[in-house]
């Protein structure tokens, strides 16, 4: 609702908040905790860069894309997501079929269709199209689920999942999977059945071990004591260590970074940024980034609390907490606490189809709180 100003009128700057809010469907908050982090990631990405334009360049197209693709999702209204869900998923898996049978193949994984000269990976799309799915199953049915709904619902997550595993591409097939169980915590299940379902996966760890690719065992080993092999294996985490830890508590300065300007660190403008922010900008910068990330966390957490049927509800949190994931798995892993995956830090790291999921899902979070003050007033 627009605010008088001292002659009576209308204030132009509540008008254009009201523009943004109401005709683009923009959640304010949310998209300014985006613009921050992206001015962030483009800081960065220039010093990691070396300082070349052309970089910042195809990373302003690809976040120009993005934007333009969240927009688009934030004027569809919750309720049609919902109906579509089911016709996703089915499309996203006869098109990881068609991965597993014709797919392009590069650094030696198999994750690429093409159509028309340009290549995507379907199991990107997954990532949003699994949690949708399940907030749909869960959306008509009494809550919290019985056990048979449950066992459903992970069934409809494991089966992409799976798919994406034999690619193989751990990484993205574990981020599916937390995306949608996280739809399935959201949905209310008992804390009995959260404890049996841990149990499960622990006792199954072992067995998980043995269907691994010998380079995924390989992380894991090197995760556990990267100095078994300094110059091979264990080389992308011992730089990194050692350029977050030179980074002290204030850093060394944007563009001033030893370890990223001299390139010892390996893939430092995609799956390593963070190790160049943190020689950069140090202890106290990444705390202001940690910051950042959660301010857009809680920020979706609230827009889910918010939600006025299951299905936003369910989606909007299971949203939220996958971002989550995505910055945590990746600074855990440039930091040496988990193995390396492969997962980008999100809006940071350079990249375009990560990017432009990211951007889906937060244009998914912006329709479901827009929509809502819409049908409240």
């Amino acid at each position: 609702m627009l605010t008088p100003d001292w002659s009576g009128g209308y204030s132009r700057r509540d008008a254009r908040m009201s523009f943004i809010s109401e005709v683009l469907r923009v959640d304010l908050v949310l998209f300014t905790g985006l613009l921050v982090l992206i001015a962030c990631g483009m800081a960065v990405l220039y010093s990691a860069g070396g300082g070349e334009n052309s970089l910042l360049v195809k990373q302003t197209v690809r976040l120009g894309v993005g934007m333009v693709i969240m927009l688009v999702m934030a004027q569809i209204p919750a309720e049609d997501l919902r109906l579509w869900s089911p016709w996703f998923y089915v499309l996203g898996v006869v098109l990881l079929l068609f991965v597993m049978f014709g797919g392009d193949t590069g650094k030696g994984a198999q994750r690429w269709l093409g159509v028309g000269g340009v290549r995507f990976q379907p199991s990107e799309m997954m990532k949003l199209v699994v949690p949708m799915t399940v907030a749909w199953f869960f959306a008509d049915k009494h809550l919290p689920p019985g056990r048979i709904a449950v066992l459903i619902s992970l069934l409809i997550t494991m089966i992409p999942a799976g798919l994406v595993v034999v690619q193989p591409d751990l990484g993205t097939a574990l981020l599916i999977m937390s995306a949608g169980v996280f739809a399935i915590f959201f949905a209310g299940i008992s804390w009995r059945l959260i404890a049996s379902g841990l149990f499960t996966a622990v006792a199954c760890t072992p067995l998980l071990w043995h269907f691994m690719h010998d380079y995924q065992k390989q992380r894991v080993l090197t995760m556990l004591d990267p100095h078994s092999d300094p110059l091979g294996s264990g080389y992308h985490i011992i730089q990194s260590e050692i350029a977050i830890g030179s980074g002290g508590v204030y850093g060394k300065g944007w563009l001033n970074g030893t370890q990223s300007q001299l390139e010892f660190i390996p893939e430092q403008d995609t799956d390593f940024i963070f190790a160049v922010f943190g020689e950069e900008f140090g202890f106290l910068g990444v705390a202001l980034l940690l910051m950042i990330y959660t301010f857009i966390v809680f920020r979706g957490l609230v827009i889910a609390i918010r939600a006025q049927d299951a299905y936003s509800r369910l989606l909007a949190g299971s949203l939220s907490l996958s971002f989550f994931v995505y910055f945590f798995v990746n600074i855990g892993m440039v930091s040496g606490l988990l193995p390396v995956v492969g997962v980008p830090l999100p809006l940071i790291s350079r990249g375009g189809t990560s990017m432009v999921t990211l951007m889906a899902a937060f244009g998914m979070l912006m329709s479901i709180s827009t929509h809502r003050r819409l049908l409240r007033h």
